[in-house]
């Protein structure tokens, strides 16, 4: 679901918040750091961290609040190292349009206190406003910055999700939060067994027929030519008229739009035909899962930013996460993650494709313009 189509909920306390997170990231989030921002009286963005990664001492600093809203976009921060990661994560919300934050740690105290620490220490250094920080563990919930046991006890507050008001919105809505983010990484994985198999057969026949393809357009001097983008402009439309119809391609098809999108000038035109919407998301989640491992570097790349764009930056994560394990050097994938690593709004992009791209200029394959490679 693109952030423009997420539900209005109110959140008017510490576990309404709780209940909203897994529907802001796509998934319930286990042993990890979430920074929750909020302009007036709308969340805005949500940026997770491993909580490995932010467990470090740190002074403490922040201010008392409560949080409350409508949820409005979703996204994920993948930092490492300890303070650093905290610094880069506080780094991340300020690139949002934010007045102030909530921070909530999921774990034990051992874990999640010297990481609040640290977070609150470079939220405040950004000179970012927290609301709140709170941990969260087994079902209850304590507030590290709320000093008053009638509504703060020292034994935590309980609470349960699945009665809340805002998971019953969000799940009306037609959102869906996955149990956890190993089940978001499966979503992205290869498919295997039998189908692999004819997606073999599928490829040594879709390479024989590119191999062939190029050799006629290049005359055997370079590879590529007009025939090769005419050939990619037509399968990708014929690809995305078939996803917005909700029908799925044949292995035949994948295999042959995976070899067509290795040509730069072809994965060019995608890219340019690429947003938020869910049927773009839905081809190159397919595509990627399909496709040969030599082959996903395109469509792995497609579907990150498609999922950027759509406000899913955890999913964008994944996706890049097996694009990058296979092709490091891939630079529509490192864009990408820049993008991510970076907290770009998606909304930088309105107007897309008719704009620049952090000094990357838009993909114009019918003009021989260069693109990311």
């Amino acid at each position: 679901m693109a952030s423009t189509d997420l539900p209005r909920f109110s959140v008017r306390s510490g576990a309404d918040l709780i209940a909203a997170v897994p529907y802001l990231l796509g998934f319930h989030p286990a042993d990890s750091m979430v920074v929750v921002a909020m302009r007036g009286l709308r969340v805005t963005f949500a940026a997770r961290a491993d909580l490995a990664d932010l467990a470090c001492s740190a002074a403490a600093a922040g201010s008392t609040g409560t949080a409350g809203g409508a949820a409005t976009a979703g996204g994920a921060a993948s930092p490492g190292g300890s303070a650093e990661a905290a610094r880069h994560l506080a780094a991340v919300v300020a690139q949002q349009s934010t007045d102030c934050v909530t921070v909530l740690g999921y774990g034990p105290a051992s874990r999640v206190t010297p990481a609040v620490d640290a977070v609150r220490q470079a939220l405040a250094e950004a000179g970012i406003k927290v609301l709140d920080a709170l941990r969260v563990t087994d079902g209850r919930y304590w507030s590290y910055l709320c000093p008053e046991p009638e509504c703060c006890p020292p034994d935590g507050t309980a609470y349960d999700s699945g009665t809340s008001q805002v998971a019953a919105a969000a799940v009306f809505a037609g959102q869906v939060a996955l149990p956890d983010r190993a089940a978001l990484v499966a979503q992205v994985a290869s498919v295997e067994g039998a189908e692999r198999t004819r997606l073999r057969r599928a490829v040594q026949r879709a390479g024989r027929r590119f191999a062939d393809l190029v050799t006629r357009a290049s005359g055997g001097n370079r590879p590529g030519g007009r025939p090769v983008r005419a050939a990619g402009s037509t399968a990708i439309r014929a690809a995305q008229r078939r996803h917005r119809r909700g029908e799925r391609l044949d292995d035949d098809e994948v295999a042959w739009l995976s070899w067509l999108l290795t040509d730069r000038a072809v994965r060019d035109l995608a890219w340019e035909r690429t947003d938020g919407r869910e049927a773009d998301i839905a081809l190159w989640t397919d595509l990627l899962r399909r496709a040969e491992p030599k082959l996903i570097a395109a469509p792995g790349s497609l579907l990150a930013f498609a999922a950027w764009r759509a406000g899913e930056g955890a999913l964008a994560a994944v996706a890049l996460e097996r694009v990058l394990a296979l092709h490091p050097d891939y630079s529509l994938a490192l864009l990408v993650a820049d993008l991510l690593r970076s907290g770009v709004p998606p909304t930088r992009l309105a107007g897309w494709p008719a704009i620049t791209l952090t000094g990357v200029a838009r993909p114009r394959p019918r003009r021989g313009g260069r693109g990311a490679r």
